[in-house]
């Protein structure tokens, strides 16, 4: 130790020894109060930021919510809007469809007028044919199903009298073959098929009240009392009705035909009801023109009259003589064809309408105008 050194106070050199350490601790002090002073002005920064931005959020959601709104109250008026417009296009469907509708009517009307127009403008002459055809095919119908002679006879004959109503010479040839079929028919036997029906439905209904032949009673004979003679004795007044009565209970009677069966009152019944069913017969085999049949039926019902009926009643006989006048009458003929006439009407029809074609020139369309010569 320097023995020229000054003294010093030993509370100076600890303090001066103290200066160079404490100096590093303020500075360590003061830069951790200027990092708390930015640390707290950042933080200051950060809230103000962090409410400035919650506020922005705050205006943009509410902007949003506004706009949201605004895009809501568009979409519901463009839905009422569309809506609208929906209704608006079924009403001009439905009225396209009306206005099509009503186009169609009016095309089927003209079609139909232009159609009268053509069914009115044909000749007189083409009526004529077309009814004089259709009397001719009634006519060779009548002989071919039913076999009605003078049903087919009156409809030649109205047929003729039309052709000769429009007297043309080119018609001679069908007149002649019409002429030719009337006189075919008019050779034929005449066969009044009603009459012969009516004939057989009267027959059935006197069926129930002919009598039957067991319902007929012998006729009671008495013989007449002798008057008695006036010196009569007694014994001989009884001898005598002895005599009376045993002529009484034994009958003798010649027969000259088989008596009719005894039938009991059921029986009876189904006997009239067969013989109505034989006459019935007969006459669907009268429709049908079936010979054999006819015949055969009127027969039978002849002979059952004669076999459960009183042939002595003057009914019975009446209706056997009405059976017998119906069988011999004939009821199936051979009737002619007129298919000949028929095919020369429609043959007339078809050459007239092909010299109709050939002497009439064909008959041109006119064509639409085109857009341009509208419009000039």
């Amino acid at each position: 130790m320097d023995d020229h050194a000054p003294n010093i106070p030993p509370q100076v050199t600890s303090a001066a020894e103290s200066l160079p350490r404490e100096a590093p601790i303020r500075r360590k002090i003061a830069v951790g109060n200027v990092g708390l002073l930015l640390a707290a002005l950042a933080l200051a920064l950060l809230v103000a930021h962090w409410f400035e931005a919650r506020g922005d959020r705050q205006a943009i959601r509410q902007e949003l919510a506004r706009r949201l709104a605004v895009i809501e109250d568009q979409n519901r008026e463009a839905r009422v809007i569309a809506g609208q417009a929906q209704e608006s296009l079924r009403d001009v469907q439905v009225k396209v469809g009306v206005l099509e509708d009503k186009l169609a009517q009016s095309q089927n009307q003209q079609v139909a007028l232009e159609a009268l127009y053509q069914e009115l403008s044909r000749s007189r002459d083409d009526w004529s044919l077309a009814e004089i055809e259709q009397i001719v095919l009634i006519a060779s119908q009548q002989l071919q199903l039913a076999g009605d002679v003078r049903a087919a006879l009156i409809a030649l004959q109205t047929a003729d009298t039309r052709l000769q109503r429009l007297d043309k010479p080119q018609l001679i040839p069908l007149r002649k073959v019409i002429a030719k079929d009337i006189e075919r028919l008019r050779a034929l036997p005449y066969v009044d098929t009603v009459g012969i029906s009516v004939k057989l439905d009267t027959l059935v209904d006197q069926v129930d009240s002919l009598p039957l032949g067991m319902e007929v009673r012998p006729m009671t004979e008495r013989a007449a009392a002798a008057p008695p003679a006036p010196d009569e004795s007694t014994w001989q007044r009884m001898l005598r009705e002895a005599l009376t009565d045993l002529k009484q209970m034994v009958r003798l009677r010649r027969l000259d035909k088989v008596e009719a069966p005894l039938l009991a009152p059921e029986q009876a019944y189904f006997a009239r009801e067969n013989l109505k069913l034989r006459l019935l017969s007969a006459r669907i085999a009268l429709l049908q023109r079936d010979q054999v049949a006819y015949r055969a039926d009127i027969e039978a019902a002849r002979e059952w009259l004669q076999r459960y009926f009183d042939s002595q009643s003057n009914a019975v006989i009446s209706v056997l003589g009405t059976l017998r006048e119906l069988g011999d009458s004939p009821v199936n003929i051979e009737v002619p064809e007129i298919a000949g006439t028929l095919e020369a009407v429609r043959n007339y029809k078809i050459a007239r309408d092909e010299r109709a074609r050939e002497i009439l020139p064909p008959v041109e369309t006119a064509k639409p105008a085109s857009k341009g010569a509208r419009g000039r």
